[in-house]
């Protein structure tokens, strides 16, 4: 069996360094758990040699293969094009990767680009007289099995068994392999659309359910949120520090 798992450029959400995704990284354990002994497992990336990603040969993939992508381009062709030639027995992926623009869409357009049934969260998976078991995990605790027959998709849940140990060793001794991508590869935004930051929108009476007494329908419409400050997008240091000042003053006690 072959399985390829795709990886992202990562960043830790502190310090911005690149690092490993861990949802990955646990998809590369669940590979291992699947494949087998007789097994490949081997990760895909859309895009240049990032460290993050490098990093992941030292957590238990047989090769890693690089797809030729620009930042701001869709990496959607780009892995398409990589799989068209060899597809693989299945693909994992993380529910989404951290410190891009990630929707955790990814994995959903390249199922559907390839045809392939999707599994979203999984967090265990066996394979018994030709057919491939999955548990996926719900809200509040839950957990569902999945039936998959045949090339799937499956996207794995923080909750799947813990990554494997690092082994600095294989990191160094990695097989990397890189390849071209397609001749022009569409931008990863359409043409016109922006980032902004999210910003809380005033509680509509239009959201309102018709359920519940008249008491709790009142005081829904009638309930305020306080948005919490103000939204300063790279201010100067001296406004920022103001605008800290001003925050943490009304918060201080009054003398009597």
């Amino acid at each position: 069996m072959r399985i390829v798992v795709l990886l992202s450029a990562g960043r830790h959400p502190a310090t911005g360094a690149p690092c490993p995704v861990p949802a990955e990284l646990q998809a590369i354990a669940l590979a291992r758990q699947i494949a087998g002994a007789g097994g490949a497992v081997e990760g895909l990336h859309a895009g240049g040699r990032d460290e993050a990603v490098l990093d992941a040969l030292g957590h238990g993939i047989d090769g890693l293969t690089l797809v030729a992508a620009g930042a701001a381009d869709d990496p959607l062709g780009a892995l398409v094009a990589a799989l068209e030639g060899r597809l693989p027995d299945l693909i994992l992926a993380g529910r989404r990767g951290r410190g891009g623009a990630d929707g955790g869409l990814l994995p959903y357009r390249l199922a559907r680009a390839l045809g392939w049934p999707i599994v979203a969260d999984a967090i265990g998976a066996g394979i018994a007289g030709g057919e491939m078991t999955v548990t996926q995990a719900l809200p509040r605790g839950g957990r569902r099995a999945a039936t998959v027959r045949g090339a799937a998709v499956i996207t794995v849940h923080p909750a799947a068994p813990a990554a494997l140990p690092y082994v600095h060793r294989a990191r160094l001794a990695g097989r990397v392999s890189e390849v071209a991508g397609p001749a022009a590869l569409p931008a990863a935004l359409p043409e016109g659309a922006e980032i902004r930051p999210y910003r809380a929108r005033p509680k509509l009476i239009g959201d309102v359910g018709g359920g519940g007494s008249a008491e709790a329908r009142l005081q829904a419409v009638s309930e305020t949120r306080d948005a919490g400050g103000r939204v300063m997008l790279r201010p100067a240091p001296d406004e920022a520090a103001a605008a800290i000042l001003e925050f943490v003053a009304r918060f201080r006690p009054r003398k009597a």
